[in-house]
């Protein structure tokens, strides 16, 4: 298996038709900070989170994932990487570089199985953050994203062979069959997630709240705010975090959740969740429940214009 490289989740960039919208929902609304801006894009961080940003929006004419980006120890780490992935015949977008984003850096990017853009960096500036204080309900970090995939399986071996991440556990459905893969890179039950879907698209982005009181607050403030509840508040069996999934301006999904499982890797064994079982679902019983026409507000739209890379 390949040696873990990657550290960590860094942040998700998403293009939008509508910026000005997009970036007063994740300000005003969702709780995130704008930290950077430049003509056309907007860097906001998580007022708890050393990361220079966790979420990127870019004006764009079409909406979809621009890229996915994880942290490295060294850059001598960035370049392994790098090599091993252009020799198993990926596409690197740039080799190993110094990088213009905020906070510096050494990074590259390339296409993953499915022609998404990943990034891996190493010597990124941290940004001065603070403690969220009890009662704040606004995010700490940016926690996990979930991907849909119309080749779950492909991608999940994608991911572990070459970048070194763990399967933690996998939703079954006895009709469907395996519908979803956790995936880890550090001691989080998952950073990354494939779900069984149409297309390749963003399922959703999570972010981490202080604890249960604040989370309970946050999903009341966005409901009181009209924002579109799709599924919660309850608490996953996979991970054992709390999920409350809401609808941003564009359509995209994002959830705020907290306590997700870390796990003694050591001892750990994936298990095989059956999802048609509500307690797997959702252990309290308090959400919605999920149907069809739940999962298919998670599809999104299809990305557009994804480079599609050779299968390795």
């Amino acid at each position: 298996m390949t040696d873990r490289l990657i550290t960590h989740l860094r942040h998700v960039d998403l293009a939008v038709p509508d910026l000005a919208r997009q970036q007063d929902f994740y300000t005003g609304t969702w709780g995130l900070a704008e930290e950077h801006a430049d003509t056309g894009i907007t860097f906001l961080a998580a007022e708890g989170s050393p990361e220079q940003y966790v979420v990127r929006l870019r004006q764009a004419a079409d909406k979809r994932i621009d890229l996915i980006a994880f942290g490295a120890a060294t850059p001598a780490d960035v370049d392994t990487l790098a090599g091993r992935l252009a020799a198993a015949g990926s596409t690197l977008v740039h080799e190993p570089r110094a990088l213009d984003t905020p906070g510096g850096g050494y990074g590259f990017r390339f296409f993953d199985n499915e022609g998404r853009t990943i990034e891996i960096s190493a010597d990124v500036a941290t940004r001065g953050h603070r403690r969220i204080e009890e009662g704040e309900s606004v995010p700490v970090r940016l926690s996990h994203v979930v991907i849909n995939s119309a080749d779950p399986e492909g991608t999940r071996a994608f991911y572990e062979r070459h970048l070194g991440f763990r399967l933690s556990d996998t939703l079954m459905h006895p009709r469907m069959g395996e519908m979803m893969y956790f995936l880890r890179i550090n001691a989080w039950h998952h950073s990354l997630a494939i779900a069984r879907g149409p297309h390749p698209s963003l399922h959703h982005a999570s972010f981490e709240l202080r604890g249960l009181d604040e989370y309970m607050r946050g999903t009341g403030r966005l409901l009181r705010a009209g924002v579109e509840k799709i599924w919660g508040p309850g608490r996953h069996l996979a991970g054992h975090n709390t999920f409350s999934y809401f609808l941003d301006p564009h359509g995209n999904t994002v959830e705020y959740t907290t306590e997700l499982e870390l796990v003694d890797e050591d001892s750990w064994h994936p298990q095989l969740h059956d999802f048609s079982k509500p307690e797997v679902s959702d252990q309290w019983g308090t959400a919605n429940a999920m149907n069809e026409f739940v999962a298919r507000k998670s599809f999104n739209d299809p990305d557009k214009g994804l480079f599609v890379a050779p299968p390795v």
